[in-house]
């Protein structure tokens, strides 16, 4: 037992009992990787593989004048030295040209995101003993490609993402109710099948991912690590297996 100054107790000696991770099972490229591991996942029933945690930086910027009025909540997070920020956030979809999630634009993530495109990923399936790291480029796609996923989401995620000022301050749980009342008196009290615009302020975002880490924890700390990376700033396709090298990592 470690005992912090605080008095919690922490155990810290789990001890993770797998088989381990061979060279051999790697697969050319880390989409098709990702893809076996995450396909593994759902057939064993790991609750909500997708789940991830997504990490950004803030870059340093000049604060704003106390008086001034363009002094929002989210200046908050401006400082002096690059600072990151993470948050768990749903995987929607994984393919050849790397990994989609969807968000509001003018978040704190999406605020960070448009000063500093550069982010990571992570997923933990603790069941399994696994975890994959990815770093990469984010950039925003399509409109219409925003639209057709919105379009798939409930009503009421629908109504709640034009309500919703995310990321900032709110006065009460009751204003935001008045937010979303206000949504759907504008679109006319919609139902599942109403067709409702995405908004210019929320949509996808794919992470196009230059280095890719599969993790699977084995005993006494020994765990088993895989890297792939490649230049980020290449112009082959994620699928060129000549574009990623392959390096084993020490736990």
């Amino acid at each position: 037992m470690l005992v912090t100054p605080a008095g919690t107790k922490i155990t810290s000696h789990n001890q993770y009992v797998t088989d381990g991770m061979e060279a051999s099972e790697l697969e050319p490229t880390p989409m098709a990787m990702f893809q076996k591991w995450f396909q593994h996942a759902l057939e064993v029933g790991v609750p909500q593989p997708e789940a991830m945690t997504l990490s950004t930086t803030s870059l340093p910027q000049a604060p704003a004048p106390a008086s001034s009025s363009s002094m929002q909540d989210k200046t908050k997070w401006s400082v002096s030295k690059p600072r990151p920020s993470a948050r768990t956030v749903l995987l929607k979809g994984a393919d050849d040209r790397g990994f989609y999630f969807y968000s509001n634009y003018t978040s704190r993530k999406g605020d960070e995101l448009a000063a500093n495109p550069w982010c990571s990923l992570s997923f933990y399936w603790p069941t399994l003993h696994r975890s994959v790291r990815v770093l990469g480029r984010a950039e925003r796609v399509p409109k219409d490609v925003s639209q057709a996923y919105f379009d798939s989401r409930p009503i009421g995620s629908r109504i709640g993402a034009w309500a919703s000022p995310q990321s900032q301050v709110i006065p009460s749980r009751e204003a935001l109710e008045n937010l979303v009342a206000a949504c759907e008196r504008e679109f006319k009290h919609p139902t599942e099948e109403s067709k409702v615009p995405v908004p210019d302020h929320w949509g996808g975002y794919l992470v196009v991912p230059d280095e890719i880490e599969f993790w699977t924890g084995r005993n006494n700390r020994l765990h088993d690590r895989f890297r792939y990376v490649r230049d980020p700033h290449s112009d082959l396709p994620l699928t060129d297996a000549s574009s990623w090298t392959i390096e084993r990592l020490a736990p």
